[in-house]
């Protein structure tokens, strides 16, 4: 009996502590997950970067010809890209401190130069404003290094999702090229689409022109590529224009003008309509003659003033005709009409007429738009 008294406390006692050994790795565990994943935590960051100064320290007491204070700025650049600003400061104090004492401790009877020079300050001091601003600049964004480049990538495939043009029915071919300016991975251009009407019958292509160009016109490209793609199809093809219209003066932007053509084409007759918003005209391949064609529609910019009217131009694609739709980038120059860049693109694409505009739209931006610092997209859809 005096046994089994003993054995019951310490199996309460033994019991609790294994309580809190789980709770303490629990915790370890979601503050390692927590902190990997982007989120808030950096103390198993700032815990590393302050094991490693005094190493640093040490290392250019006992060996300064190896190891120059300057070591110190490691940790300080990495402090820069991964803790918060408070976390950061308390970094900076303890490199701070172990500067004083490598100055202290360095044995300059040696016939060696105190390495811990006023220039040996300044680079540190240089480093560690630098720092802090990018720490800063993280903390008022809300976004930690180890998850922006990650955002940054799925916002671009996402826009480009956005952009892919629905399969279409037996006899008919589609494509679009979208070309940054700059060579850069977010473009002003956008194109959103979708099949509509009964039986989905009806192919709905909106080509926007926002703006700007390249990262400067990316935010407002992506938040308009979104609510077009929202309002596309939700509403009579008559009514998105205005809708659209309303939207963007919504947002009292200072270059808060676009401009748009909005393509509505029956998948069984190969009739449409063409709205504009102060859009470049289409052109048109007429398979019976051979000759490119313009087909313009009337409409003012987009988020000009309320209650704008766009009305449409109409046509039909028949067997072996080809639909341009494009934006400025592609044939506007400073040293020539846009007439005139229009008629380069339209003799470029002649060649692509006997392989039925198979990959053209890429081919193209090429030949006739390769280095242009500015957004360039092209549409293409023809009727086999």
């Amino acid at each position: 009996m005096a046994r089994g008294s003993e054995t019951a406390p310490r199996r309460a006692r033994r019991h609790q502590a294994q309580k809190a050994v789980h709770r303490v790795r629990t915790r370890l565990r979601r503050s390692a997950v927590d902190y990997f994943r982007g989120g808030t935590s950096d103390w198993w960051a700032f815990g590393a970067l302050l094991a490693t100064v005094p190493l640093l320290s040490l290392a250019t007491v006992a060996w300064p010809e190896w190891c120059p204070p300057e070591a110190l700025v490691l940790p300080l650049v990495a402090g820069g890209l991964l803790l918060r600003p408070a976390s950061l400061l308390g970094l900076y104090a303890v490199v701070a401190t172990a500067l004083v004492m490598e100055t202290a401790l360095i044995d300059t009877g040696r016939g060696v130069p105190d390495p811990v020079t006023p220039g040996t300050i300044l680079v540190v001091a240089a480093v560690a404003l630098t720092g802090l601003l990018i720490a800063q600049f993280r903390s008022r964004v809300g976004v930690p290094w180890r998850r922006g480049g990650t955002m940054l990538f799925d916002l671009r495939e996402r826009i480009r999702a956005q952009g892919a043009l629905p399969p279409l029915p037996k006899g008919w071919h589609r494509e679009v090229s979208l070309r940054p300016a700059g060579g850069q991975s977010f473009s002003g251009d956008f194109v959103v689409a979708a099949r509509t009407g009964p039986d989905r019958r009806t192919l709905e292509v909106v080509l926007t022109d926002v703006s700007g160009k390249g990262m400067d016109a990316a935010s407002r490209s992506l938040l308009l590529s979104g609510a077009f793609g929202g309002l596309l199809g939700s509403l009579p093809p008559h009514s998105f224009l205005p809708a659209a219209n309303g939207y963007l003066l919504r947002q009292n932007w200072d270059e808060g003008f676009a401009t748009s053509a909005h393509l509505v084409l029956d998948l069984d007759t190969g009739d449409f309509e063409l709205l504009s918003a102060g859009h470049l005209p289409a052109v048109q391949l007429n398979a019976g003659t051979g000759r490119w064609e313009e087909v313009s529609a009337e409409g003012p910019l987009l988020g000009v003033y309320d209650g704008a009217e766009f009305h449409p131009a109409k046509g039909t694609l028949r067997r072996g005709d080809v639909l341009m739709l494009f934006t400025d980038g592609l044939v506007e120059r400073s040293d020539r009409d846009i007439s005139e860049g229009i008629d380069r693109l339209t003799g470029e694409a002649d060649r692509y007429v006997t392989t039925g505009f198979r990959g053209a739209a890429w081919h193209l931006i090429e030949s006739v738009a390769k280095d242009v610092n500015d957004d360039r997209a092209l549409l293409i859809i023809g009727r086999e």
